[in-house]
């Protein structure tokens, strides 16, 4: 038998003696890169399990069954509206509200009516087990109306109906819901139709030129901006410039627009880009001018792409903190505002406000509005990923 010669690698003239080192190389970076993923997803994962784990009380809280005295001394001082023993385990702030009520119920006037009043947050911690500074003789007596039953733990509707308090078991995220809206509002007023008329002009009209070039470079460098520096542009333009009011949904509307504008018109010129030459072309072909083209042919098509960089946009600027903060947002607001021009406070502000309470209430009323804005976050993400599959034309 003819024995056959065995080939050395150094022998394949196609042979790269540093493409063993770049495989190597190659697996060492995948292997980085998945260990970076498995990282990020561990930490995301233990970021929700935390904020669920806090926040989920929140949504619970105690109520107290004991009778309820409505007449003319109790609308004085509407601590006689219940017993002395209950006076220290039920919440002071609904009890400040019984004159309230009896205006809205007249018919309650002159009676004692059996009514579910809402606990102490003292009262709302001990029953959830954690740290609270109840005395023994309040814990005896929580202790005997919970086996009676008098004692229940009920759906909070106070976090979603009441606004800002400095009881903790009556304050709520009502008022600071309504000034993000009404914030927010403003902002798409302002930041959707300029920024997508600039996207417009920028892509279609404008010519190639210094100053087209200046203009592009500048807003490109303001999607990189830190947002607490527009929070001093508004400061100093919107409050101290033009004087309008200080706290107000229509300031914090006007500086989130600022801030919104270059995603908007980043986002819309990409929208506007990807729509096909022989579109603009065919419209040109039956004797189209270049507004008729762009109004009737080409925004239709990239519309899609703009309504998703906006919602995202408008996505971002609900979180944001820091230019609020500058310019007054982050105030005491009990009350939800009925007009732009009202002081108010929005979501994130209200959650730093939280976060800063030593008590035990607000820690689990910050992970529960963190869980909302998550949620409220999540969704407009959503709503903008499935319009872009919805209307997305393929090319």
């Amino acid at each position: 038998m003819i024995k056959r010669k065995k080939k050395n690698k150094q022998d394949n003239p196609f042979y790269d003696p540093a493409l063993k080192k770049r495989h190597t190389s190659a697996n060492r970076f995948k292997k980085f890169t998945l260990t970076s993923l498995i990282f990020s997803i561990a930490f995301l994962a233990f970021f929700l399990f935390d904020i669920v784990g806090k926040g989920l009380p929140a949504f619970n809280v105690a109520y107290v069954k004991v009778d309820v005295t409505y007449n003319e001394k109790t609308l004085k001082d509407s601590r006689f509206a219940v017993e002395n023993k209950f006076r220290s385990i039920v919440s002071r702030a609904w009890l400040r509200d019984v004159p309230n009520l009896v205006r809205a119920n007249p018919e309650l006037m002159n009676t004692t009516k059996e009514t579910w009043v809402l606990a102490d947050d003292q009262v709302d911690q001990y029953l959830k087990g954690h740290y609270n500074k109840l005395k023994d003789k309040h814990i005896a007596l929580v202790d005997e109306l919970y086996a009676q039953g008098l004692i229940e733990r009920k759906f909070n509707t106070v976090f979603f109906t009441n606004g800002d308090s400095k009881i903790p078991e009556y304050a709520g995220l009502y008022s600071a819901m309504v000034g993000s809206v009404l914030t927010l509002i403003i902002t798409m007023i302002v930041a959707f139709p300029i920024g997508v008329m600039t996207a417009i002009y920028l892509e279609e009209f404008a010519g190639d030129n210094k100053f087209t070039r200046f203009i592009e470079i500048n807003i490109n460098n303001l999607a990189a901006i830190p947002s607490i520096l527009f929070g001093l542009l508004g400061l100093a333009i919107f409050i101290n410039l033009f004087g309008m009011p200080r706290s107000s949904p229509l300031v914090g509307g006007l500086t989130l627009a600022l801030m919104t504008l270059p995603i908007i018109i980043v986002s819309s010129r990409a929208a506007l880009r990807a729509v096909p030459d022989s579109i603009r072309q065919a419209g040109y072909g039956l004797g189209l001018n270049k507004i008729q083209v762009t109004k009737d042919h080409v925004l239709p098509l990239a519309f899609p792409g703009v309504l998703t960089g906006s919602i995202i946009g408008l996505a971002q600027a609900m979180g944001e903190t820091a230019p609020l903060i500058i310019i007054g947002m982050i105030a005491f607001i009990p009350d939800a505002p009925s007009m732009v021009t009202q002081a108010a406070t929005v979501m994130p502000a209200q959650l730093f406000t939280w976060a800063g309470m030593p008590e035990g209430t607000y820690i689990e009323k910050t992970a529960a509005g963190i869980m909302v804005l998550l949620t409220i976050l999540i969704s407009l993400n959503a709503i903008a990923i499935y319009l872009r599959k919805k209307f997305e034309v393929k090319w």
